[in-house]
């Protein structure tokens, strides 16, 4: 792109700095220095698409399971279903079109480029909010919120309920860039975050995300960053010391829990026993994933096998059960890590998190501003109120929605989009 005018140079400073960049056209992003902000168009060529479908075409399959179930892993029948509709139903350019229909920004953030999606409310009361994913999920997983996030008026909601969104790609994952050395934990990534909304201009915002999501608003909670007032999350860290000891023990439930907190103790007790063996690796041995950069089927079953409730929901979705996910979000988030190529750089997150020695992935972190906590009944585990009060002693909201689980915002958009409304309500007179 050529050298802007110094007009131009001028309007563009000011909408940095006025924090309306989501607004202007296209032409007027480009470089203006250190903290530039550069526009960005999503477009694979036809040969990848090409060598993605005869990859698939050409897999090579294990024998069928020797259980009726999912205990041994994904099921061969789910991957073939998956396998003849990436082959031959999937198109790619349908979600490839929707993605560059919001505005796409990369900037470079300490030593990394660090792409977003920054889409502004046409009402200027809004409320900015930061939406980080997690992994197995990628910027997709919040194309279905922007809408009713940034124009409530039109999707139910009235003025008072618009956000601004930004939703950036971690690092290592989608079209951010691929860290060459340790070091991008998600501390770093709660102050890469931070920089990010000061550079978009936001002096007051709040934060959100679940998964890995849900680790970096806390940190960004925690490191408090002039402008944060608050945080939601869908994937609450709020297990208590005694819970946690129990469940490395594996033994019974301690005595004197509510029914909320037994249910929360069985699926944590689950998922520790038999939903980590992907954590397990990548926290310890991510490069040695190969299999997943040269296989799309090898990617996909590594994606599905995140936690057993999403697990079933996806394999009912490929049975042609209509709820949450649908076969063609699935492969929409799958076919971007194998475009990318980031099925290793994403793992890495996991190797650079396991050596901060730091405490469990769900244990308190002491925060001390405003937290609202949605618990979606098919999550992981689904934080019981009594330890969400005990983790958040500035907790605004508490709500247990009736249907959703770990990819809420994507599975349940209604709901998510009514719980962030809900969430924040109260912190809108601070901005």
């Amino acid at each position: 792109m050529s050298e802007l005018s110094a007009t131009r140079r001028d309007i563009l400073s000011a909408a940095v700095a006025g924090g309306v960049l989501g607004l202007l056209p296209a032409k007027l992003h480009a470089a203006t220095g250190g903290h530039t902000i550069r526009p960005f168009t999503i477009n694979f060529p036809d040969s990848d698409l090409a060598d993605l479908r005869r990859r698939v075409s050409a897999t090579r399959w294990p024998d069928k399971e020797q259980v009726p179930d999912a205990t041994q892993g994904v099921q061969l029948a789910t991957m073939k279903k998956l396998a003849r509709h990436w082959e031959a139903g999937y198109d790619w350019r349908k979600i490839e079109t929707r993605l560059n229909a919001v505005p796409n920004f990369i900037t470079e953030i300490d030593g990394l480029d660090i792409h977003f999606i920054h889409v502004r409310s046409k009402h200027e009361n809004a409320l900015p909010v930061i939406i980080t994913h997690g992994w197995p999920g990628s910027i997709i997983e919040q194309l279905k919120v922007i809408g009713p996030l940034t124009d409530p008026t039109a999707h139910g909601g009235t003025e008072a309920d618009a956000f601004h969104v930004v939703i950036p790609s971690l690092p290592g994952y989608g079209f951010s860039g691929k860290p060459t050395r340790p070091g991008w934990n998600p501390i770093r990534i709660a102050k890469a975050w931070a920089t990010l909304m000061h550079r978009l201009g936001y002096t007051k915002y709040v934060a959100q995300g679940g998964d890995w999501g849900n680790a970096i608003s806390e940190l960004m909670a925690l490191q408090q960053p002039p402008g944060l007032i608050g945080i939601h999350t869908n994937m609450a860290a709020t297990v208590p010391a005694d819970i946690a000891k129990a469940l490395s023990a594996g033994g019974a439930a301690p005595a004197g829990l509510s029914a909320d907190e037994e249910r929360a103790y069985t699926q944590l007790g689950d998922f520790y026993t038999n939903g980590l063996g992907y954590a397990i690796e990548m926290n310890n041995r991510p490069q040695t994933l190969y299999a997943l950069v040269d296989s799309p089927i090898g990617l996909a079953a590594w994606m599905l096998d995140h936690d057993i409730r999403s697990y079933q929901m996806i394999a009912r979705s490929f049975d042609g059960k209509k709820e949450g996910l649908t076969p063609d979000d699935v492969l929409d988030n799958v076919s971007l890590y194998w475009l990318t190529n980031t099925a290793i750089s994403s793992a890495r997150l996991y190797w650079d998190t396991a050596r901060l020695h730091g405490g469990g992935f769900f244990d308190p972190r002491g925060l001390k501003i405003p937290v609202a906590v949605s618990a979606f009944p098919d999550e992981i585990y689904q934080a019981p109120q009594s330890w969400a009060e005990k983790a958040y002693p500035k907790l605004i909201h508490y709500n247990r929605p009736p249907k959703g689980g770990h990819f809420a915002a994507w599975e349940q958009p209604a709901l998510f989009t009514a719980e962030l409304r809900a969430s924040f309500k109260s912190l809108r007179g601070r901005i």
